[in-house]
């Protein structure tokens, strides 16, 4: 097969492409700019699509003796993840914008001229495995990258590439350095690739701008104070309410819901963030035909973390999940992505992007 290799600069897709050629494939490397204003070097693990980057997938690709481009994709990445997540942040959502990037550079923009030009596959550096077309949680689970996949369907993921998916990443960089390859040692990236500083709120706050609102007690309903918009917040959060005064038992506060139309962010005890019940809307399976009536399943709601045992179902275009025990700091905008429960747990299902959660079943 013609193998795209979608090479970031880091030890993972460097692996991947040298699979990728060992496994017979005619292999070509590709990096994607993503910056329109790309920086000389990265801030240590912060950061991505620098110059640094690019030149060490450059040299990977010559240790591997695969032909190598640059493919600038700056304006859609800006579009299409970028602006989707500033837009999701002032709706009082709190996205993850590696959902956005696979759903629609990666495994879209890219895969589209890549298919155009030729290839029939692109191969990436992702933690998954991909199974007769079956998308499954990766081997490391420190590492499982399966559920910031979970936005693909059947035909983007038919023409997907895994191959360090079966692999522990120790053990990946073991065979970095057995291939010669000077990423062996790069630190991984982290955090969120386009705020290199890492200081989410500043960088939303230059392209938001102020919008002033109450930060309101969940029981009380008394305005505890002020703040200069709701993007600073998302549900779940303890740390930087800017409240003067503990609650009156002592207890820490919490962000409990966002009204972006009113700007008010209601904050409150631990277990008011408890959710027994989540709509999401979008969605996404990775198979050709929807599964049919309630199912059960395991939801995860985050990246890294908030896992339960659940029941589902597609209602029109919402998929209801009522979950087994309650989970915490459910917020609009993430993602729920749904695996099966049999002993074949780690396949994933599909997704939807959250769109309401409540304590109670008001939403069915």
């Amino acid at each position: 097969m013609r193998v795209l290799a979608a090479m970031s600069g880091g030890v993972d897709s460097a692996v991947a492409a040298a699979r990728a050629v060992d496994a017979g494939h005619d292999v070509v490397g590709v990096h994607l700019a993503l910056s329109t204003a790309p920086g000389a070097l990265r801030t240590g693990s912060r950061g991505c699509c620098s110059r640094e980057d690019a030149g060490d997938a450059q040299r990977a690709a010559d240790v591997l003796g695969i032909p190598f481009y640059v493919w600038d994709f700056a304006e859609r990445f800006r579009e299409d993840v970028i602006e989707d997540f500033i837009d999701s942040y002032a709706a009082g959502e709190t996205p993850n914008p590696c959902l956005r990037c696979n759903e629609k550079i990666k495994f879209a923009a890219v895969a589209e001229r890549a298919f155009a030009l030729g290839f029939d596959a692109v191969a990436t550096g992702h933690y998954a495995r991909l199974e007769g077309g079956v998308l499954r949680r990766a081997v490391d689970a420190d590492k499982d990258q399966s559920y910031v996949l979970g936005v693909l369907d059947g035909e983007q993921l038919g023409r997907a590439m895994f191959p360090v998916g079966d692999t522990p990443k120790p053990l990946i960089r073991e065979e970095a350095a057995r291939r010669g390859l000077a990423v062996a040692d790069k630190p991984d990236s982290h955090d969120i690739c386009f705020i290199p500083t890492g200081d989410t709120r500043a960088f939303l706050g230059a392209r938001i701008g102020v919008r002033p609102g109450a930060l309101v007690d969940a029981d009380s309903g008394d305005e505890l104070g002020r703040h200069e918009g709701v993007h600073g917040f998302t549900v779940g959060q303890r740390k930087g309410l800017g409240l003067e005064h503990p609650a009156p038992d002592g207890r820490p506060r919490y962000v409990t819901g966002i009204d972006p139309d009113s700007g008010t962010v209601t904050v409150g005890a631990a277990e008011d963030l408890e959710v027994r019940h989540i709509s999401a809307r979008q969605p996404r399976w990775t198979s050709a035909q929807a599964p049919q009536g309630r199912f059960g399943c395991v939801v995860q709601v985050r990246a890294h973390g908030g896992i339960a045992r659940a029941e589902a179902e597609l209602v029109g275009e919402q998929i209801r999940i009522d979950l087994a025990e309650p989970l915490t700091g459910v917020a609009r905008g993430q993602a729920a992505v749904l695996y099966r429960t049999d002993p074949d747990g780690d396949v994933v299902l599909g997704s939807g992007t959250i769109s309401d959660s409540a304590r109670a079943a008001a939403h069915r």
